[in-house]
């Protein structure tokens, strides 16, 4: 294979632990390069998150040559060909070259191979076969440089086939185009995702989610989830997930605030559905529980709110949520519904309120009461109750000795002492 390209050096490849594992892997007469998405975002200079490595040594030699180096080695999935490289505190995972020898969607039947194209030909995406030396030769077997130019997501080989092999790969090529892709999807591709849509359901949930999430972080979700709604592909995965311009409209409030993406926020946003539609969807994509009642609670509201409320409205909304996280959820929901230009300034203030009234806590607690004579039991809460209402129409000024304040008045009532 040739080289197709040069790699300028990066900070993570000739990071001091980086070259650490390439000369133990060298020691030994292993080749090894960079591989997939770091090389991919590198090329386009966009941060690198994981660092993949690939070489032909079979994975016991790979540990073999880590340990002899001091480095410590975890075989996360040796049987599939991969270790995992600790060095300096930084993970570098390492599989051995590989060769399909037969598919079960998710899973494959592999042989090692010391066959550079071969390996890469496993590769779903081409620009996820793109391969580097540490001295920043790259090697492309499958055109992927030219695609990633054009902003052309397609699949190695035969679109259809590659989606035979694992259906997973129809949702990472709309994430990819998503965050990749510029203009028209590749013809063959989408072909092949509109005839093998109705496998989506065999996938499990918490693959769907992983893929659909990462989709909606991106800065052209909703028009991606638009194309896979126009494609038959959402009916089989979130049939309740169709306000596409809504989701448009909240990632223009994000974009405005500089608010990072939130893949929760928006499958709200997305959702047109009410709260049992809601819970189907987390179901499906077996969200966590905090996930899951976010989700809920942005789908229908617990109170309402809108970020041209007085100030005095949402400090007592934020109170009565109890969740600041979920407080600017709403609001930034809220103005995604709100016909009209958006009032940036007004939206700043109201989630300011957060800021500034971080631990709201009624300032005295039920022992206090009982100290005052308040006999046990429900009279207590109900005292309790009184006083919380006065102090929140006050605005939640009112100090601990003013609340006591208060608590004594209410005893002092012709009433009595229960209040």
């Amino acid at each position: 294979m040739t080289v197709a390209a040069r790699l300028s050096p990066q900070p993570w490849m000739t990071a001091p632990e980086s070259l650490a594992v390439f000369d133990a892997l060298a020691s030994g007469g292993a080749d090894a390069r960079f591989v997939g998405g770091c090389v991919r975002d590198a090329w386009l200079g966009r941060p690198v998150k994981d660092i993949d490595i690939a070489t032909h040594a079979p994975p016991e030699r790979v540990m073999e040559l880590l340990e002899g180096a001091g480095i410590r080695v975890i075989p996360t999935g040796i049987a599939h060909g991969t270790v995992t490289a600790l060095c300096g505190g930084k993970p570098y995972e390492i599989t051995t070259l590989r060769r399909d020898v037969e598919t079960f969607g998710r899973h494959a039947r592999v042989e090692f191979t010391d066959d550079w194209i071969e390996d890469a030909a496993r590769r779903d995406l081409t620009m996820n076969a793109l391969s580097c030396t540490p001295d920043g030769a790259m090697f492309d077997p499958f055109g992927g440089l030219a695609d990633l130019a054009a902003g052309r997501v397609r699949f190695v080989g035969e679109a259809r086939r590659r989606i035979e092999e694992d259906v997973l790969r129809l949702l990472r090529f709309f994430r990819f185009h998503a965050h990749y892709g510029r203009g028209e999807p590749d013809a063959e591709a989408m072909a092949a995702c509109r005839e093998l849509a109705p496998r989506l359901p065999t996938l499990s949930g918490e693959r769907v989610r992983g893929e659909l999430f990462r989709l909606l972080t991106a800065p052209c979700a909703a028009g991606v989830w638009r194309l896979m709604m126009g494609q038959g592909i959402m009916v089989h995965l979130l049939p309740e997930a169709m306000d596409t311009d809504r989701l448009e409209r909240l990632i223009s409030v994000e974009r405005d605030l500089g608010a990072a993406p939130d893949p929760t926020r928006r499958l709200a946003a997305v959702l047109d559905s009410d709260r049992p539609g809601a819970l189907r969807a987390a179901e499906a994509l077996r969200l966590s529980n905090h996930e899951r009642d976010r989700l809920l609670a942005m789908v229908e509201p617990p109170v309402a709110l809108a970020p041209a409320d007085h100030q005095k409205a949402l400090r007592q909304a934020l109170y009565r949520l109890g969740d600041a996280e979920l407080f600017g959820d709403l609001l930034l929901i809220a103005a995604a519904i709100h016909d009209g230009p958006l009032d940036l300034a007004a939206l700043r203030r109201a989630l300011a309120v957060a800021d500034d009234l971080p631990d709201l806590k009624l300032p005295i607690a039920g022992r206090d009461l009982l100290e005052m004579g308040v006999p046990r039991g429900p009279a207590v809460g109900e005292a309790l109750k009184r006083v919380e209402g006065w102090w929140i129409a006050e605005d939640f000024q009112p100090s601990r000795d003013d609340c006591l304040e208060m608590a004594r008045g209410l005893l002092d009532q012709p009433s009595g002492r229960s209040a």
